[in-house]
Formats: structure tokens, sequence, C-alpha cells
């Protein structure tokens, strides 16, 4: 298996987008802490899901494990690609992972072929297998979207 530098996430929720970007070497402390994230769509109870999960990283301090994060409207989207092509070029002598929303694959990846074709490795979302290091790291972002959007919508 490949080893990769840094895990970045790009995902979105209904009028949401957002990224994070994760360390290797925060794997082994952010692993056990995200154990019972799940993916929101498949879930029955998504209402106390999102309220025991926002515990989890309350308590475990999930958050502070993410080199960086970022949740923005969709209409800022060109902002969190920016971000994200920008860490790519900062970080040229490293190996890089993208996952990306099945929807926006092929434009980023043509982003992303233009800044950097060969360290980084960019998969669609529905490609991370169930239970891999990958899949269980997007569910992070996943979580914290439905958690944000939900917020924004109680007001």
């Amino acid at each position: 298996m490949k080893e990769f530098d840094y895990y970045i996430f790009i995902d979105y929720s209904e009028n949401l987008i957002g990224y994070s970007i994760i360390e290797k070497k925060k794997l082994k402390e952010l692993l056990p802490k995200i154990s019972k994230f799940s993916h929101f769509k498949e879930l029955k109870h998504k209402r106390e899901y999102l309220h025991s999960i926002k515990r989890i990283i309350d308590n475990e301090n999930v958050l502070s494990d993410i080199f960086k994060i970022k949740i923005r409207e969709m209409r800022h989207n060109l902002n969190i690609y920016t971000d994200v092509l920008n860490f790519i070029k900062n970080h040229n002598n490293c190996i890089i992972f993208i996952s990306i929303d099945n929807h926006e694959f092929s434009n980023f990846v043509k982003l992303v072929n233009i800044a950097d074709g060969e360290r980084t490795k960019v998969v669609k979302e529905s490609q991370l297998k169930e239970k891999s290091i990958e899949y269980r790291l997007s569910l992070i972002l996943d979580t914290l979207l439905n958690i944000e959007r939900l917020r924004k919508k109680n007001g």
C-alpha cells in the first residue's frame, strides 16, 4: 500500500462544501477517536447520531488532530479548491491522497494535473473501500458538514 504524507477530503452536503487535511503522523491518534463514525446517508436515526458524535468530537478533541479544515457555503467552492491547490503547490515534496465527491471529480482532476500530476492521487469518493483508512477518515468531513448543515437549518 502506498504511504501518503497527507490525506485531503473534499465533500458536499446540500449547500455546503468543505475540505479536511490530515497528516500521516496523526493517524494513530485520530483513528481510534473516530471508530464510531458512520456514513450519514446510511443512518436511520440521523439527529441522534449527530448529537452523540458531536460529543465525541468535543470530548476526544478530534479537531486538534486535523491539520486543516474548512467548511463554506457552496458559492465559495472556488475558495476551497484554491486552498487545496495551494496546499499541493506548497507541499511539493509530499505524496498526497485526495478524495473528492463524484460530481466534481473530473473537473478537479484537471486542476490537480495542472498543479501536480505526479505526487498526488485523486479518487472519487465512491471508490473508497468501506472500512479502509481513507474511508474512515472521509467520515470526519462528512459528519462535520452534516452537523454544520443542521446547525444552520435550525438557526
